[in-house]
């Protein structure tokens, strides 16, 4: 009786752990403390970031939850980290939303990019256990090099040679992007025309089969890395939604080709760029792409008609625009040109700006491109910047504190500046080191400075004033009007006598 009485109870003890949550989860909970000590270690260990009360990680979770007990067999292991709780520890590895999902490799990440359910999350942590260089013999060696665009293949007289280490943490880096091949056998290397050691990578596009150019004795996968990010992209290729991410990550300018695709002499005018394309690839990276589908886009670029072909530089770290002059017929010699200019810093950016208004008639200064310096940089003012879209629900709602922010301030006007601008309509100059990446975005530059301070608290007219207070160089608190001297007969009396004394012209 007695024995049965404890079985109950611990029967209902398990039942309400496993509730409760109390050990029965296969994810293992990380902390500033645990965090090195378990993912550095691991040759393979995926780990989430998430908050508590993120709608994706909710649905995430009993995925995760499967995932990891079923990937326990494979020896794989998940981790999370809570980024409300570990905050600091969330913000030193960089998370910039929820939930972010990372693969770590001996304590090397590479963003997950597989799918969201139990089963894909598995069979995508399989996959990554399993070698990310391929054995490649003459029966399979044709085949493998036309196996993707991309075909890393390494030619090695052993696989114990240094190089192979250095190929192989890049491909596990990489296993997602390219395909990786090592042979040591020589019928391979006799039929590929090449030396051992070498590394030689195999393309579906331009050129089809491209050596690494330097010394292979001081190859690192570092470098590696470098060249197969470079040989990833096209000379010149249809850019869409699909890959612009490719281009947006590799760190070059992007130079496009505006065309209609349905064009008849569409050849003709990729034929015209090409050999430009080919000349500056090593700085700028070249893509054609649909005007009538992405025709805002231009506009946004700074080619303000429906006139194609049309041709635009942009500069993607500083958001400076450089459009081809669309009066003019695009010719090689000229796109040759404006290419060279650019990458001597010679070409000057197009900035798109509103008209200056004819007046300033609230305590908000309505700023415009052409005058950004002139008033931002007004070195005897700190000024407070909101940047906004006028299609911006966030900057509509903020819009009467921002005002109500202009009116606090009204009598210190010669000392701080509030301004808003819409950063649609506005580009803006050199001279900044920043980019907008969201609406609204709120800036402060203290008098006579350069430098650009972000706000990031709450939005409530209280902090705003207090962050301005806090920050500003110069005294904000409301002067006295200077006192009138007071009118006396004697001074009345004298300015008759000043009257009277001018002299006729």
């Amino acid at each position: 009786m007695r024995f049965s009485s404890l079985f109950s109870s611990a029967s209902t003890v398990a039942l309400l752990a496993l509730a409760l949550g109390v050990n029965a989860s296969d994810v293992i909970d990380l902390t500033p403390d645990t965090f090195d000590d378990t993912v550095k270690p691991e040759s393979l260990i995926l780990v989430e970031f998430f908050a508590p009360w993120c709608g994706h990680c909710k649905a995430l979770a009993p995925h995760y939850e499967e995932a990891a007990t079923a990937l326990k067999e494979h020896g794989i292991k998940l981790a999370k980290v809570n980024c409300v709780d570990e905050a600091d520890l969330c913000q030193k590895e960089e998370i910039r939303g929820y939930p972010t999902l990372r693969v770590y490799r001996d304590g090397e990440f590479s963003e997950y990019s597989g799918p969201r359910k139990a089963d894909g999350i598995i069979a995508y942590m399989v996959k990554q256990s399993l070698p990310a260089v391929s054995t490649v013999t003459a029966r399979n060696f044709t085949d493998f090099k036309q196996g993707d665009k991309v075909v890393a293949m390494a030619f090695l007289s052993s696989e114990n040679d240094e190089i192979a280490s250095e190929f192989s943490t890049t491909a596990n880096k990489h296993r997602d992007d390219y395909l990786f091949g090592l042979t040591t056998d020589k019928q391979v290397i006799e039929e590929a025309g090449v030396t051992p050691p070498a590394v030689v990578v195999y393309r579906s596009f331009d050129e089809p089969e491209t050596a690494y150019p330097y010394p292979i004795s001081s190859l690192t996968s570092k470098d590696l890395e470098s060249w197969l990010k470079d040989l990833s992209i096209p000379t010149i290729d249809e850019v869409s939604a699909e890959n612009y991410q490719i281009y947006a990550s590799s760190g070059k300018p992007l130079a496009y080709l505006f065309v209609d695709p349905s064009d008849e002499k569409l050849q003709e005018h990729l034929d015209v760029l090409k050999p430009v394309a080919s000349k500056y690839k090593n700085k700028v990276n070249f893509v054609w792409i649909d005007a009538i589908k992405f025709g805002d886009h231009a506009k946004a670029l700074n080619l303000n008609e429906p006139k194609w072909p049309g041709f635009v530089i942009q500069d993607l770290s500083n958001q400076l625009k450089y459009p081809y002059d669309q009066g003019l017929e695009l010719k090689t010699a000229s796109l040759d040109e404006m290419l060279e200019l650019f990458v001597t810093n010679n070409l000057k950016p197009t900035l798109k700006s509103q008209p200056i208004p004819e007046v300033q008639d609230t305590n908000v200064y309505s700023l415009v491109g052409k005058q950004f310096d002139e008033v931002v940089f007004d070195d005897s003012k700190d000024v407070f910047v909101e940047f906004y879209a006028s299609w911006c629900g966030h900057c509509k709602r903020l819009a009467p504190t921002w005002q109500s922010l202009g009116d606090h301030f009204a009598k210190a006007k010669d000392r701080i500046t509030i301004v808003k601008m819409e950063a649609t309509e506005n580009d803006l100059p050199p001279s900044v080191d920043f980019r907008i990446a969201g609406f609204p975005t709120l800036k402060f530059k203290k008098a006579g400075t350069r430098t650009f301070i972000d706000y990031d608290g709450d939005r409530s007219l209280e902090s705003l004033i207090a962050f301005a207070e806090e920050n500003a160089k110069n005294s904000l608190e409301p002067r006295e009007p200077e006192a009138q001297p007071a009118k006396t007969p004697e001074a009345e009396a004298q300015k008759e006598v000043h009257i009277d004394h001018h002299d006729e012209l």
